[in-house]
């Protein structure tokens, strides 16, 4: 089932490119950024930083939060974000002596439970970092996910973050391209077409998935 709505959404939207960054550095401050949050304001922010020669996890740890939270400011919430990553730096240098190379050794679980015990690092954000700047197999969940998932019945509407994450990566072959591409699709389809109000079912590449074409409602 999952595969071949995998198949479905890549027929008809290709490759999305996902996730954007230059390095995996930039990749983890920008997972920390798009909390609550536009991809746009995210890449003012990120440009600021580029600007100011300061992605790079030293360098950045270096700068005073008063300092970061001015550079940061487009991205929004910018005092609550600026220590937000300022307790990701904190965990990069003082864990790992600021090599991305070691975090990313570390086992999977363990590594994932530790990014989960940093001051505002949730699920969502854990898993962006493991899979887009980590290159290992955590499939991120969000609110596409969900939805789009429970409107076509394969999970309940009150599934949880880990329930949908075990699902997903029990019924897919455990290949971190495959999960990079499949979750940047569902946030297209949902973004474009499984909307939260007024979705655009009869257009939707998964219509024809719907039970009796029609998306399922929470009771």
């Amino acid at each position: 089932m999952l595969i071949e709505a995998y198949r479905q959404l890549f027929d008809a939207f290709g490759p999305q490119h996902w996730w954007p960054g230059e390095t995996p550095f930039e990749v983890i401050v920008g997972a920390v950024l798009t909390q609550n949050t536009s991809w746009r304001n995210v890449e003012r922010a990120i440009h600021n930083l580029r600007e100011a020669d300061l992605l790079e996890p030293r360098a950045l740890y270096d700068v005073p939060v008063e300092e970061l939270e001015e550079l940061i400011q487009p991205a929004g919430y910018f005092r609550v974000k600026a220590r937000r990553l300022r307790s990701m730096l904190e965990f990069i240098i003082e864990q790992f002596d600021g090599s991305l190379e070691a975090m990313f050794r570390t086992e999977l679980s363990e590594l994932r439970g530790r990014l989960l015990g940093v001051h505002g690092i949730g699920p969502e954000t854990a898993d962006s970092i493991l899979l887009y700047a980590g290159g290992l197999l955590s499939f991120v969940v969000d609110a596409y996910t969900h939805r789009v998932f429970a409107r076509h019945g394969w999970i309940g509407f009150d599934a949880d973050y880990h329930q949908i994450q075990d699902y997903v990566q029990g019924e897919l072959p455990q290949d971190v391209p495959l999960y990079n591409e499949y979750h940047a699709l569902l946030v297209r389809v949902g973004k474009d077409y499984c909307r939260k109000s007024n979705p655009k079912c009869a257009e939707c590449p998964l219509q024809e998935m719907l039970p009796s074409g029609e998306p399922l409602t929470p009771d």
